[in-house]
């Protein structure tokens, strides 16, 4: 692995400060930085330098309305992204096709084979059940991926029965994006 300060981060990838810690550059200005801590204004304190119990109520609503603002971003920017409901039910009915059938082959092939072992008195070698077993399986995986990018991605046109020509298309936008994201991190 290559040293930290060598290599980029993913997005996703979690900082090395402890889950919940914020540091100040994630902290909104005019909150607290802390809990029961509250930034003291100037010509906002007390005689005897505390803050005023309006000053804290300040900076709670100040903390509640950022909040709210960052969590109707955050919904805003999900809507935005979400796939479409009649896209994901095409996805999931293509997924079940191409991986369903070649996982119930392979859990078929598995019995099928002990059968006819045990009550037929075939004698098949383990690694010939082994390869069958796990071809199947291995289809059932690619058969995932094949579903969601053979489907129609357009709402409006459901596409052909095999989806070549989306697998396509699909492919070549999943392949753009990927080299986009790759060039502006």
């Amino acid at each position: 692995m290559a040293p930290e300060s060598s290599r980029k981060r993913l997005p996703f990838e979690p900082g090395k400060k402890s889950k919940g810690m914020k540091s100040d550059a994630d902290t909104p200005k005019g909150t607290p930085k802390s809990k029961g801590t509250v930034e003291k204004a100037p010509g906002k304190a007390d005689a005897d330098g505390s803050v005023s119990a309006a000053a804290k109520a300040k900076a709670i609503s100040d903390k509640a309305k950022a909040r709210a603002e960052n969590k109707a971003q955050a919904q805003q920017r999900a809507a935005a992204t979400a796939i479409p409901e009649v896209v994901s039910q095409r996805m999931l009915r293509r997924m079940l096709a191409f991986s369903g059938v070649p996982t119930f082959l392979g859990v078929a092939t598995f019995f099928g084979s002990y059968a006819l072992i045990v009550k037929g008195n075939v004698d098949l070698p383990p690694y010939a059940i082994l390869l069958s077993t796990l071809g199947c399986f291995g289809l059932g995986v690619v058969g995932l991926t094949y579903g969601v990018l053979s489907a129609s991605w357009d709402e409006d046109r459901p596409g052909d029965w095999l989806g070549l020509d989306e697998f396509k298309v699909n492919f070549g936008r999943m392949t753009r994006a990927w080299g986009q994201n790759s060039r502006g991190s």
